[in-house]
């Protein structure tokens, strides 16, 4: 090994104790993995020296974080529709300006997570946000409903784009939950394979979409100031049509307005993502944010009143922007066909802002101590591979129980989102009023950002708490009107899981401060006495091998049989005589056959018996076979032991190995 490493840097540290110097050696390895599979699924690994490459800049930010919003233009207008259509063709009317009233929710949500991006550069979001001036609750209760809303983003934009392929191939329906899950593993992989690469890939598709999608529009809008647009030929069948009512209310309105807020998901996006960003990351992810709020308010109005002039009708069957596709391009041809890939496309795609957000989300909560440890380390590719996976399982076990259906998966969505968006706002007002407490030049140092006095501090607190209560108010209509049609999940889903990021916090945070060395004083003296237990199946080469071992370790060394068959006991006992080198031997009776349990009775009565500052080593001799397969021939016993011993204290299992060739060497 020394021939692969580079020379050892020396660096003494002082020992507090006796103020000698403790050497500490580092070096490098050349190590690199070796190509496997896994390189050719998701490429080569990448060093931990190639992070800054791996950053992305504007073009490809917009189409890495931009594709849940952009893509919500293929649904949030029908999810207007549908609700609508319960008052039949006259509730129509109020698509587009329920629309105009969206965009402005949305002109607010934006600016406020502009404000955001420049403020905590680091990245996280609604939860850093909270964290910081709200405090651990809020800031797990915007954390759950931002995971949860990932979640809803892969399962929602994946389902949605199963439709659009069923629009042109109704044939598709009966296999819709399969296609789905086969876009989920693809888009998985994907992501897998690093966010430059990732962003490389799905630039050109995005931007497809943004063009094809303002041809449709502008052709539409030209045909119907022209006078020759005209009607949906032969549309489908409608929702709800069995349900007609005829009474406009202002509830209806509300519940329509809160089913097409879900065009704001994903707005959040970029700024728990900004570690992403080329330098300068803040204004990087600024400009991105503000490009894609412009570029989604314009498809949305376009959609909404191209919509209500060609008389749209939201349906299982075919979308609104199917509809609106052969209405404005004249019938099923080469147009139409780009619009429904393009829309089918950036849909499946949609889910990779959720494969960017989910993963830096949870590595940041699990910094804290809120989530798994294991979510912080990096893969291969320099992603957090653990979180791309986690994420994907939940959005298929979504997809397999509303059988990727958009309608049941939309009533899910909003609440998270929107309780994400009122708690982000609230700290956000806040932070603006404790800026203004300070005095010009003077600084509050928090552990996301540096706080500094603000001269427009009470214009930016005016903005986000009108923001907040403007979040808020739809968060509650979303909440009474999707209630029955399943919002009631959410509510009951996230405190379970803020109760449960709350337990794994408390289990790190006790288990910290029993590992903490503040006032640990002086390491406690060593071990008095040392005890070795040997269990011993048979006597041979691996049994001996197991037993110089131990006899380095102690002198008081104990080699255990258990007598299952006595002819084998009498080989043992034979054998030990001659090869067992003075060490004791004690002969465990086991009349009904069992293994185990009789060597657990037996270490647990001499740990019953032992003395203070004794400790136990149960010594395992091992088999290890270069055959892989013939390793399943073998009874792992040192692995049994040690599950049913490892809650035992001052008792330490070790294996020794012996290594038998299948070619007959060791």
């Amino acid at each position: 090994m020394d021939g692969m490493c580079s020379p050892p840097n020396w660096y003494p540290m002082i020992n507090q104790s006796d103020n000698s110097q403790t050497p500490i050696i580092e070096r490098t390895t050349e190590y690199k993995p070796p190509h496997s599979w896994r390189s050719w699924l998701i490429g080569r690994p990448l060093s931990t020296a190639d992070a800054p490459h791996e950053t992305i800049g504007k073009k490809v930010g917009l189409a890495v974080f931009a594709s849940d919003a952009l893509s919500s233009n293929a649904y949030a207008t029908q999810e207007i529709l549908v609700i609508l259509a319960i008052a039949g063709m006259q509730g129509f009317q109020y698509v587009f300006p329920t629309s105009i009233a969206i965009v402005v929710l949305l002109a607010i949500v934006a600016a406020s997570y502009i404000q955001v991006i420049h403020a905590y550069p680091q990245g996280g979001g609604g939860y850093i946000v909270a964290r910081d001036n709200l405090g651990e609750f809020p800031a797990l209760v915007a954390a759950s409903s931002l995971l949860m809303d990932y979640v809803l983003v892969v399962s929602v934009s994946i389902s949605s784009g199963v439709a659009q392929i069923i629009s042109a191939y109704p044939a598709v329906y009966e296999y819709r939950v399969y296609v789905a899950i086969l876009a989920v593993f693809l888009v998985t992989l994907l992501n897998l394979r690093g966010m430059r690469e990732t962003g490389a890939a799905i630039v050109a598709p995005n931007f497809f979409f943004i063009i094809i999608m303002f041809i449709m529009l502008g052709t539409g809008v030209a045909k119907y100031l022209m006078g020759s647009l005209g009607t949906v030929i032969n549309p489908p069948e409608m929702v709800h049509a069995r349900d007609i009512i005829v009474t406009i209310t202002p509830f209806l309105i509300l519940h329509a307005f809160s089913s097409g807020t879900a065009a704001l998901t994903g707005i959040e996006a970029i700024s728990t993502g900004i570690t992403a960003f080329k330098e300068p990351r803040s204004k990087n992810a600024a400009i991105t944010l503000t490009w894609m709020a412009s570029i989604l308010s314009l498809m949305f109005l376009g959609i909404s009143f191209l919509a209500m002039r060609i008389q749209a009708v939201p349906s299982e069957f075919e979308t609104v922007i199917s509809q609106i596709a052969r209405t404005s391009f004249g019938g099923q041809n080469l147009f139409y066909t780009g619009a429904i890939i393009g829309t089918t496309v950036i849909l499946m795609l949609a889910a990779n802002t959720a494969f960017a957000g989910f993963p830096r989300l949870s590595a940041l909560m699990a910094k804290d101590g809120f989530m798994p440890r294991q979510l912080t380390y990096r893969g291969s590719r320099l992603v957090y591979s653990r979180g791309v996976v986690a994420l994907s399982l939940f959005s298929v076990v979504l997809i397999v129980i509303f059988q990727a259906s958009v309608t049941r998966l939309i009533p899910l969505y909003a609440i998270g989102v929107f309780l994400s968006f009122t708690i982000a706002q609230s700290g956000m007002a806040l932070r603006w009023w404790k800026s203004g407490r300070l005095s010009p030049g003077e600084e509050m140092i928090g552990r996301g950002s540096t706080l500094r006095y603000d001269p427009f501090w009470k214009i930016k607190m005016f903005a986000n708490g009108f923001g907040a209560l403007c979040t808020a108010v739809v968060m509650m209509v979303f909440a009474v009107t999707k209630f029955s049609d399943g919002a009631y999940i959410v509510m009951m889903l996230i405190p379970l899981m803020v109760a449960i990021l709350w337990s794994i916090h408390r289990h790190y945070k006790n288990l910290a401060g029993k590992l903490s060395l503040d006032n640990f004083g002086l390491i406690p003296p060593h071990t008095m006495r040392h005890r070795v237990i040997m269990p011993v199946s048979g006597v041979h080469q691996g049994t001996l091998s197991g037993l110089r071992y131990a006899r380095m370790l102690s002198d008081d060394v104990t080699a255990v049989h258990v007598t299952i068959e006595p002819e084998d006991a009498e080989k043992v006992r034979q054998k030990w005589e001659t090869w067992g080198e003075g060490v004791r031997l004690v002969m465990l009776d086991s009349p009904y056959r069992l293994f185990i349990e009789p060597i657990l009775g037996y270490i647990a009565d001499i740990a019953a018996q032992r003395q203070p500052g004794e400790t136990i080593t149960i010594v395992v001799p091992e088999f290890v076979s270069d055959n892989r397969m013939t390793t399943a021939l073998h009874t792992n016993t040192g692995e049994i032991l040690r599950s049913q011993l490892k809650h035992l204290h001052d008792i330490v299992i070790t294996n020794v190995p012996y290594h038998v060739h299948e070619n007959g060497g060791h």
